[in-house]
């Protein structure tokens, strides 16, 4: 096939593989972020003994485990494998391969239960089988982590880059931002069939991870590489210099707007990790399991359905708003925006009634969308050309790393101060999250302001001081 080059107007080819690539990547991400958690609960812990759950980690300490080596993973991978791809000039077979191997892995975890490591490892003990069991699912995320981030994290992204121009990667960060509601919503809906009984685990895991891996096998016909512009070198580095080319101070110094968007990214992304690990399992024990909040979802109330249907139009309209106002000045959307995920996440911290969660989630995502998009694109923009993959490592520390490790210890901390526990079906008592989890999220949130006001203070296009 014949190499690309970057225009201002991105061909169909590419737009296609933009769209697959992207919206696979994230049922991929959201299938770990979010169902390997109630997996946890659901099928791992559920009927443990009160003796096996009390000898072993909390659930919820098992999720901010779980998360935060997942992270390490990510980072590592795209580390190696960012830089790899560089000097190979070929992003294409680590994008396909990898997702090939991405859903393989991904389908196995439906084959991972107390029984089958109690016969697997020849235990008999209930504590160490559930013990066992846990980091099993751990580890297994782990090798999933290892796999996704060499495929979606670092080469996807990278190609992304390479592909892509300062005036087209708003219309594809936005594209991604849609795309990944559009993936959750996809997996929530497969999910909510295994969540509750009416589907295994294993078949909703082998199912997604069977279209993860169809979706490599057609990068191999579809997929292809951008000409880079060749940079003037006098003589090329070695692989570990490339490496760690990003920890340079004078690199650091030369891209210091980079660096200050992606310390607002990682502030953003750990406000939102906070809350994002533990939100299912606080729906569906918290939230859906109090008698007022059920007797609203069934039937669903004509008042339920009108302030839901007025959460969505304004969640519509301020991020048309906000990043139209963002056009004219970076400072007009990403002011707001701040403003507008730190007020949800207050309304959200107030109650667990379905009302005003509704309320909250208006505001919340309205500065997750708009931030979300400008800080990525932004991002994007600061990368030095044909050095993408270098910067994908540095770029996952601050948007996967930090808020991966940070987030969820919080979120446990907020939960565990609190004691909220439920009992469940077997009549053992388990710690659950807690809406208190939301204002610790806001706190953190605030602190973007510091890197923000700096960069804003730099500006968006002038040269580097």
């Amino acid at each position: 096939m014949g190499k690309l080059k970057n225009q201002n107007k991105l061909p169909g080819l590419i737009w296609f593989n933009l769209l697959i690539f992207g919206f696979i990547g994230q049922v991929a991400w959201n299938l770990e972020n979010m169902y390997f958690n109630t997996f946890l609960y659901n099928a791992v812990y559920a009927g443990a003994s009160a003796d096996a759950l009390q000898g072993t980690m909390a659930p919820t300490t098992a999720i901010s485990r779980m998360v935060a080596l997942s992270a390490i993973t990510a980072v590592v991978t795209t580390f190696i494998s960012g830089t790899f791809s560089d000097r190979m000039k070929n992003r294409k077979l680590f994008i396909s391969i990898g997702y090939v191997v991405w859903g393989l892995v991904t389908a196995l975890f439906g084959f991972i239960t107390r029984d089958n490591i109690a016969t697997l490892f020849g235990l008999s003990d209930a504590v160490q089988i559930l013990t066992v069991t846990v980091w099993t699912v751990i580890i297994m995320d782990m090798v999933m982590t290892f796999m996704g981030s060499t495929s979606n994290d670092s080469a996807f992204n990278a190609w992304t880059t390479d592909v892509t121009t300062p005036s087209t990667r708003p219309a594809v960060e936005t594209a991604f931002t849609i795309i990944g509601f559009a993936a959750t919503g996809v997996v929530m809906g497969v999910g909510s069939f295994a969540q509750s009984g009416a589907v295994s685990y294993k078949l909703f895991f082998g199912i997604l991870g069977l279209i993860v891996a169809v979706c490599g096998v057609i990068g191999f016909f579809t997929l292809k590489e951008p000409v880079q512009k060749q940079q003037p070198t006098a003589k090329k580095a070695s692989y570990w210099a490339d490496l760690f080319y990003g920890f340079r101070p004078g690199v650091i110094r030369q891209n210091s707007r980079l660096y200050l968007t992606l310390a607002c990214l990682c502030l953003f992304n750990c406000a939102f990790q906070v809350f994002f690990p533990y939100l299912f399992v606080y729906l569906q024990y918290v939230v859906l399991i109090k008698p007022e909040n059920a007797a609203l979802l069934s039937p669903i109330s004509p008042a339920l359905i009108a302030v839901g249907v007025g959460a969505v139009t304004v969640l519509l309209a301020g991020v048309i708003i906000l990043l139209k106002l963002s056009k004219k000045s970076k400072a007009l959307g990403l002011i707001p925006g701040v403003l507008c995920l730190i007020a949800g996440l207050i309304i959200l911290s107030t109650s667990t009634s379905i009302y005003t969660i509704l309320i909250g989630v208006a505001p919340t995502f309205i500065g997750y969308l708009v931030l979300t998009i400008q800080l990525n694109a932004t991002t994007r923009d600061f990368i030095p050309e044909g050095k993408a993959g270098r910067f994908q490592g540095i770029r996952m520390i601050f948007f996967v790393l930090i808020p991966m490790v940070v987030g969820p210890a919080i979120g446990d901390i907020a939960s565990r101060s609190v004691g909220a526990t439920y009992i469940n079906e077997y009549g053992v008592e388990t710690i659950v999250p807690d809406a208190k989890m939301f204002l610790y999220s806001a706190v953190v949130a605030a602190l973007v302001f510091i890197p923000l006001a700096v960069l804003l203070k730099k500006g968006f296009n002038k040269k580097e001081d």
